[in-house]
């Protein structure tokens, strides 16, 4: 049994937040807890460490696994809809502004 948990339409590009994903992936759920804290990418550690204590939550309610032998088995990061936006350039022109978003899941497993 596994746990999984989602956070869609994340407001970062999905290339930015595999680099923080790797850092975590096969990990204990709280050695990764403290990888992310002290990340330099901060607001994609802050979602990353929300997706794991919630998943954390879940199997404390539903009291079947063991708290600390949770792994993070994988993390995937897909993306989303592209938000399309215009920025005026010189003489009449528009810059096509692509504001990418991404869909993140992480899945718990008991080790």
């Amino acid at each position: 049994m596994s746990i999984l948990v989602k956070n869609n339409r994340f407001g970062v590009s999905a290339t930015k937040v595999r680099k923080v994903c790797d850092l975590i992936r096969r990990r204990k759920a709280s050695e990764a807890l403290k990888i992310l804290r002290f990340n330099e990418k901060k607001e994609i550690s802050i979602a990353l460490t929300k997706l794991i204590n919630s998943g954390l939550a879940i199997a404390n309610d539903s009291e079947r696994y063991d708290m600390d032998n949770l792994i993070i088995n994988t993390v995937m990061v897909d993306e989303g809809p592209t938000l399309k936006r215009i920025q005026p350039r010189a003489q009449g022109r528009a810059f096509r502004i692509r504001k990418r978003t991404s869909h993140i899941t992480v899945e718990l497993k008991e080790a």
